[in-house]
């Protein structure tokens, strides 16, 4: 799961949890993960908004006592006001976590930002102070600078261009065209997204397509076509993804943006340019590369007799005995099973009917059919 940085932690979603029955803390987190999924709808799907950030690690704390458990939860958001507390709604509907009984309770939800916005306003006191003491006349346009730059708080630059602060982290990487595109995208919670700057490519963006997966993301209209075909001819593309007809990204609205990105196609798709994909080599690395971090995984677990699911950024979702692993897949549906064991075909099913992609293990056996899951092993 992609992990949230603690400058964009916006609140804090605090529980009580109370079980009857003796239960471990992946059992709860694959408890709210499972009987979660589908209430809210696709914009506010916990598994999703782990996977792009917006929602950080759940963090469970519990101990057994007398056959019961009882203990907390934290879930850190980025979301809006509104939306956090549609997600603490949600949990509350949790009432089992494996064959047991349980009651969520949430307690609090905390504003991560108030002692930055205690220190603002008393920052903002003494500057003030400061002004009238000096006998600065009020301007205007002093106070759309201020405003600007409220809006602009976590822009910054990548080489020299307007960027999000996750282009340098993130797998992939959002082109737009201007500086007020990226703020657009900041404000929607897209964080690697940066600006090209016009028809004439800078080489940072040429180098930076070469190393990451690369979504061009324009505007609807002419200016956007031409872009498209500049950038395909000096920097490797792999998507393109274009605002509505007669639209430009810097007036998107959140929702805009998004169900652009999603409706987003391979270059080798876009009219015009189905000769021209140069993506081939550039995922042929990137998989031989993808499959030496699986396998590196595996030293981890070798000898523990336990297997660790991951998300699709190889971030550890749960970790639990080999015996309880095909039963929890449902629940969980990870993107990587890595395990101290042998690649069976009975697990093999399971992974594809939970959509994993890929199972590494130490060996397998009698597997004749893979089923769209890539299988690594460490022998053979």
């Amino acid at each position: 799961m992609a992990k949230v940085p603690a400058d964009t932690i916006k609140y804090n979603i605090y529980a009580e949890i109370a079980i009857d029955g003796v239960v471990d803390k992946p059992d709860v987190v694959g408890a709210i993960f499972g009987q979660t999924e589908g209430l809210l709808g696709e914009e506010l799907e916990l598994r999703e908004l782990q996977k792009t950030g917006r929602i950080g690690r759940i963090v469970v704390d519990i101990k057994a006592n007398a056959g019961k458990s009882t203990g907390t939860i934290l879930i850190p958001s980025s979301l809006d006001m509104v939306e956090t507390s549609i997600i603490a709604a949600a949990i509350e509907t949790v009432d089992r976590v494996g064959p047991c009984n349980a009651k969520i309770t949430v307690t609090e939800i905390e504003d991560a930002r108030s002692a930055k916005r205690k220190f603002v306003v008393e920052r903002a006191k003494t500057l003030l102070k400061k002004l009238i003491e000096e006998e600065i006349p009020e301007s205007e346009e002093l106070s759309e600078e201020v405003r600007k730059a409220v809006q602009l708080e976590g822009i910054t630059t990548y080489k020299g261009l307007p960027a999000g602060p996750g282009v340098e982290s993130a797998e992939s990487v959002i082109l737009v065209e201007g500086r007020a595109d990226v703020v657009n995208m900041l404000k929607a919670g897209v964080r690697n997204v940066i600006a090209i700057g016009g028809t004439n490519i800078p080489k940072q963006i040429v180098e930076l397509s070469k190393e990451k997966t690369t979504i061009a993301f324009l505007d609807g209209d002419r200016g956007g076509d031409i872009i498209l075909r500049e950038l395909t001819q000096v920097a490797n593309i792999d998507f393109v993804a274009r605002a509505p007809k007669g639209k430009e990204v810097e007036e998107l609205s959140k929702k805009e943006i998004i169900l652009s990105l999603r409706r987003k196609i391979p270059l080798s798709q876009v009219r015009g340019y189905e000769s021209k994909s140069v993506g081939g080599v550039k995922e042929k690395a990137r998989t031989k590369e993808n499959n030496k971090r699986l396998l590196n995984l595996l030293k981890d677990v070798k000898g523990k007799l336990i297997a660790r699911l991951y998300d699709e950024n190889l971030e550890l979702i749960t970790e639990i005995e080999i015996k309880d692993l095909i039963d929890s897949l449902k629940d969980v549906q990870p993107y990587c099973i890595v395990f101290d064991g042998v690649v069976t075909q009975r697990l093999i099913d399971a992974a594809s009917e939970s959509k994993v992609k890929y199972v590494v293990g130490v060996n397998k056996s009698a597997v004749s059919d893979t089923k769209n899951v890539t299988v690594l092993i460490e022998k053979g």
